[in-house]
């Protein structure tokens, strides 16, 4: 099996954060989430490249360090362009086509991917392309976009409908299989880099077969600040498995005296004074907490250093040369930005 795990994007509604801190790199209970990704492809037998194009060279640093503790070989394939989904397919087509089974995986979603059972229904199936979906139906702020009948099968994609009745509307997560045949029918160059518009809706209309994995298992988008947060608290509580606990709280953090963590995850090297309390937030590495400060569902950037007796409250709170979010709910003070969940 060959793989690409899409870590190219921008990120922008994640700003201010991303400005500096690519969406893959983000630290999910001390691994960044791509890694997450990367280590489920390993252990089932993928080879795996990774496209970049946004702060590019920090994250080509941080996978290879973390892939090198792991003894994971990575491709890399550097877009100057963004390329988009399908053209960042077309750009590692060599790469991918020494695969039977291609694995694409958005390099910014966080699951215990159930690789084997999805491989296994590709198969079994005898599908073109089978995609990851929600079990439920989609909740409104992601969206739906993939519709699948009774027994699976891919009926329509965003305003593409094939087939009299019409199937039930679910959440794509970010897993995509396709079987080789299907690569070797990707046009060069592609008609649009937009891999649904540019492949699948084709496949659609020219009857290929198109199935839908139900995914149970906890999934999270990471495309805003709350959802981060949303995502690293829950897999906080179970650091990826099934046991769970009331935080999670990197080895070697420091924490004062009378200081309390409830239902958080704080990362390495950070630090809380003295008296200070931290509730389901989101301490990034580095991050430092002033004594008797209060943080309750806030995001602390790498490296900053809440002042002293400080109240916050659904922050996110990044350095003021950071820039600021787009849609104005950034507030500076003293150094730091404010920017609401």
């Amino acid at each position: 099996m060959r793989a690409l795990v899409l870590c190219a994007g921008r990120g922008e509604r994640l700003g201010p954060l991303t400005g500096w801190l690519a969406k893959p790199l983000l630290p999910v209970a001390g691994r960044t989430v791509a890694m997450r990704t990367i280590e489920i492809l390993h252990r089932a037998g993928c080879e795996t490249a990774v496209n970049l194009h946004h702060l590019s060279e920090s994250v080509r640093r941080g996978l290879l360090a973390e892939a090198g503790e792991r003894g994971i070989d990575l491709t890399f394939a550097l877009e100057r362009d963004l390329l988009g989904t399908l053209g960042a397919v077309v750009n590692l087509r060599d790469f991918l086509a020494e695969g039977d089974d291609i694995v694409l995986v958005n390099g910014d979603s966080l699951c215990r991917w159930p690789l084997h059972e999805v491989l296994d229904r590709h198969r079994r199936s005898g599908a073109d392309v089978t995609l990851q979906v929600g079990h439920e139906e989609p909740a409104e702020t992601l969206g739906g976009g993939v519709e699948v009948d009774h027994r699976g099968i891919v009926t329509g994609l965003r305003d593409l409908r094939v087939g009299p009745a019409r199937g039930r509307s679910r959440t794509f997560q970010g897993l995509h299989v396709l079987s080789r045949r299907v690569l070797d029918a990707v046009p060069s160059p592609a008609t649009s880099n937009d891999i649904v518009e540019g492949l699948y809706q084709p496949l659609l209309r020219a009857g290929s077969r198109i199935v839908g994995y139900g995914c149970r298992r906890r999934w999270h988008d990471l495309g805003t600040p709350s959802r981060y947060l949303d995502g690293a608290l829950d897999w906080g509580r179970t650091a990826g498995g099934s046991r769970r606990r009331r935080r999670f709280v990197a080895p070697g953090v420091k924490i004062g005296a009378g200081a309390a963590v409830e239902h958080s995850v704080v990362e390495s090297g950070c630090r809380l004074g003295a008296g200070s309390l931290v509730e389901r937030s989101l301490l990034m590495p580095g991050a430092r907490v002033g004594d008797g400060a209060l943080l309750r569902a806030t995001i602390v950037a790498p490296g900053v250093q809440v002042p002293p007796g400080l109240e916050v409250h659904g922050q996110l709170v990044t350095p003021a040369g950071w820039g600021r979010a787009g849609d104005g709910r950034s507030e500076e003070r003293d150094g730091l930005l404010y920017t609401a969940l």
